[in-house]
């Protein structure tokens, strides 16, 4: 991508489901001047369709196997950041709930899906923050679990996510008229660019080099990397469905599925990874060395 197209979502639109693009057209849905394929689904009555039935069901699923995280992790009394990975689990929940509305492609009033868009992409920078808090507590600079802790957490996501949220809602339904710009192609919105598609991969990196200092440096041990590595692949080969093939799978099947059914799986199976990461590096019988960081 040339550095012209900064902040530009034409291209991303035209070959992937997001949010975002829910935001950007007249229409309020996955249609607009961007074209590609569109989505059908299943038909409908009335000339309308359910689109991304695979990734309903798969978000569906994904705040069932959230909820159940959040019990088991309840169970892990002593655990370092019990609290903090609950918060981010709840995070994903939100993101997930969101999905279902904002990529599932249900016949939905437009004001509605601009809603729940505005909430999706507000959640994703609020989560991904919350996830490299997680990282930080870890190297327990403040106790973790307290009301310090846990409302320094909640006070700054809370306005990461209603920042974001107003200029997703500004340009959902024009309240000031400021982004109407991005309705034409190709659909420029430089906030949004920096705020969806940048500053969360940014957080994400963070939390990797983070937590991959605090295995090797302190614990000393490689089997948790490897969980944590293994939620890193999971979800940049969702990314890579999502952005890079979805658009073959789309014009494959007919506009039947796409690249973002596979992105909520691979994601689903990233957050998997990532607590069973955190769990891992709880446990009782790992031994600090003895030595302090750095």
């Amino acid at each position: 991508m040339g550095s012209t197209d900064f902040g530009n979502f034409n291209k991303f639109c035209r070959d992937s489901t997001l949010p975002v693009c829910n935001l950007l057209t007249v229409n309020h849905n996955q249609t607009g001047p961007w074209e590609g394929c569109q989505l059908t689904g299943i038909s409908l009555s009335g000339g309308r369709h359910l689109g991304n039935l695979g990734s309903i069901l798969l978000a569906g699923l994904a705040i069932v196997t959230a909820i159940f995280l959040i019990l088991k992790s309840d169970r892990k009394k002593a655990a370092v950041g019990r609290r903090e990975i609950q918060l981010f689990l709840i995070g994903y929940i939100i993101i997930s709930i969101c999905e279902i509305f904002s990529v599932g492609e249900f016949p939905l009033a437009g004001g509605v899906r601009i809603a729940f868009s505005a909430v999706h992409v507000g959640m994703i920078i609020a989560t991904t923050w919350i996830l490299m808090l997680n990282a930080v507590i870890g190297y327990q600079l403040i106790d973790d679990g307290t009301a310090l802790s846990l409302g320094l957490v909640l006070a700054s996501a809370a306005a990461l996510f209603i920042g974001t949220g107003y200029i997703a809602l500004d340009t959902g339904f024009s309240f000031t008229g400021y982004w109407d710009s991005s309705y034409a192609l190709p659909n420029r919105n430089i906030a949004l660019y920096v705020l969806y598609q940048l500053v969360p991969l940014i957080f994400l990196v963070a939390f990797y080099v983070l937590e991959a200092i605090l295995v090797l440096r302190i614990l000393g041990e490689i089997r948790p990397l490897l969980y944590l590595t293994a939620a890193a692949v999971l979800f940049a080969l969702g990314q890579v469905f999502n952005y890079a093939i979805s658009s073959h799978i789309c014009n494959g099947t007919n506009g039947k599925i796409d690249g973002a059914l596979f992105q909520t799986l691979f994601t689903l199976l990233s957050v998997v990874a990532v607590w069973t990461f955190w769990s891992s590096i709880t446990e009782d019988d790992w031994s600090m060395q003895e030595s302090t960081y750095p």
